[in-house]
């Protein structure tokens, strides 16, 4: 027997009672006027005597009263299971609805629709679920345009106090940002009731507790206002996030959890900062009077090794300051502080990464990443980081590392080598490069060339002869077979 206590909630929004009224196509008239409005989750018709073992709760229940009893039994159950409304398709069993059954569910508060003649039941339940994709596609619009509004606002001069009034505001409620010591930092939206305040302040201090048994969210409600936090961080001993709304719909929820990571990585940041915005200037300050970079190195970071990435958005659009700040802020959760030097639109975006980092994938861009190097070796990192990204774009993959070379051929970037392949092989028409090809990698043997080939040994010697003539080059020459077998690798 399923449990009626909590009505379960599918994943679509409810629909109110007095929609389906307004719908003048179905012609239902309420005979109730229940004392608080219902939202309907579910449609569920029955004729059986007593549906409750089928029920979830939530539900507007239809029925024509084919096995329809005691009236106030029946709602009496109808009521125990959590059905919403009940819904009576008058004829052909009843011609109206039965007097008992309507003062049954005036008692007990339960919504009474009439249902015509000619209304199937079949076209409420779709009514019903057409109401409901409707709430889903503008719920769903609503997120949207709260994710998009909380990344604008994480690109602005002030990001946390601007995503925390941006959040305010898209709950329609009130938000705080707590300190770690449960101190009120940053507040936007209407300033909450006293008692309010003091609730979803110790909900905060819950979730930055530096208990290890501290929950990453706690959930409350004081009379008609939800209350909710959540740790920033992911950690004990995290500055914390309190919401408190008149409401809270599962669209709210997805909101809330964008703002949740914004904030947590904009609150993350300097923590994980060695030097700080003053080790920062004072490095700049002395670069442009002359020091050399090792000795500015360890103003920026104790490390000794950094990483040069370059950055192509994969869009137009990615070179907005929201998604640049977007890119920023993943680099500097994974390595540190993320050093940024944004050009133009027409150039790459080059970051400056602390030590060893895991460069993540981030949505937009397109990345190539240098190797380790310490300071002094920073040109070279720059232009590995910039062959990388050459080839992350050619083969469309999301990022790319540079890999130290393990062959002098490797020092030519592919792009290149095969174009110099196709100029320098441009005279050569089938057969003669694959004929070259064979020659050179049984180092100039006639007779095992022509085997490979299947050809006799003679045609194998009139057609190197002709690559030699188009060619204008002496193939006794070993640093013309180098050249040439390089440039077939290419081809």
């Amino acid at each position: 027997m399923p449990n009626h206590s909590t009505p379960a909630t599918p994943p679509t929004p409810p629909v109110p009672l007095a929609a389906l009224l307004a719908d003048e196509d179905l012609g239902l008239r309420s005979l109730t006027e229940p004392a608080d409005p219902a939202d309907i989750l579910w449609v569920h018709a029955s004729e059986m005597a007593d549906p409750y073992p089928y029920l979830l709760g939530g539900e507007l229940v239809l029925t024509a009263g084919v096995q329809l009893g005691d009236p106030f039994a029946y709602v009496t159950r109808l009521v125990a299971a959590g059905a919403v409304a009940l819904g009576f398709g008058v004829a052909p069993v009843h011609e109206a609805v039965p007097p008992d059954l309507v003062a049954a569910c005036e008692r007990y508060g339960l919504p009474l629709l009439e249902v015509p003649p000619r209304t199937p039941f079949t076209a409420v339940a779709r009514a019903v679920w057409r109401l409901m994709s409707e709430a889903r596609h503008r719920e769903l619009r609503r997120v949207t345009r709260a994710q998009q509004a909380l990344a604008t606002a994480a690109a602005r001069p002030d990001p946390v106090r601007a995503v925390l009034h941006r959040l305010a505001a898209r709950l329609d409620g009130h938000a705080a940002l707590y300190g770690t010591d449960g101190e009120v930092l940053r507040t936007a939206g209407p300033e909450p009731a006293p008692e309010v305040a003091a609730a979803l302040a110790r909900l905060a201090r819950l979730v930055s507790s530096t208990t290890a048994r501290a929950p990453a969210s706690a959930a409350d409600t004081l009379g008609a206002v939800h209350l909710s936090a959540y740790a920033l961080g992911g950690g004990s001993d995290e500055p914390a996030l309190g919401i408190a709304t008149p409401r809270r719909t599962p669209g709210d929820h997805t909101i809330t959890a964008v703002a949740t990571v914004l904030l947590s990585l904009l609150t993350a940041a300097p923590h994980r900062s060695t030097a700080g915005t003053e080790g920062r200037d004072a490095a700049l300050v002395r670069l442009l009077l002359g020091a050399a970079p090792t000795e500015v190195a360890g103003l920026l970071t104790e490390t000794q090794e950094w990483t040069v990435t370059h950055a192509h958005p994969t869009t137009p659009t990615a070179t907005t300051e929201t998604l640049t700040t977007a890119l920023t802020t993943a680099l500097t959760n994974a390595s540190g502080p993320a050093l940024l030097d944004a050009n133009s639109d027409s150039e790459p975006v080059r970051l400056l990464l602390p030590g060893r980092p895991e460069v993540p994938r981030v949505p937009g861009w397109t990345l190539g990443i240098s190797s380790p190097t310490p300071m002094t070796e920073l040109r070279t990192a720059d232009t590995q980081a910039a062959r990388a990204l050459a080839h992350a774009r050619a083969t469309r993959a999301p990022l790319v590392h540079h890999r130290p070379a393990t062959a002098l051929t490797d020092l030519v970037p592919p792009a290149e080598a095969a174009a110099r392949a196709r100029t320098l092989l441009a005279p050569l028409t089938a057969p003669l490069p694959e004929t070259l090809r064979c020659w050179l990698s049984l180092h100039g043997n006639w007779d095992r060339t022509a085997v490979a080939l299947g050809v006799h040994r003679n045609t194998v010697r009139q057609r190197i002869a002709r690559c030699a003539g188009l060619l204008d080059m002496d193939l006794d020459d070993m640093d013309v077979r180098t050249e040439l077998w390089f440039a077939l690798r290419h081809l």
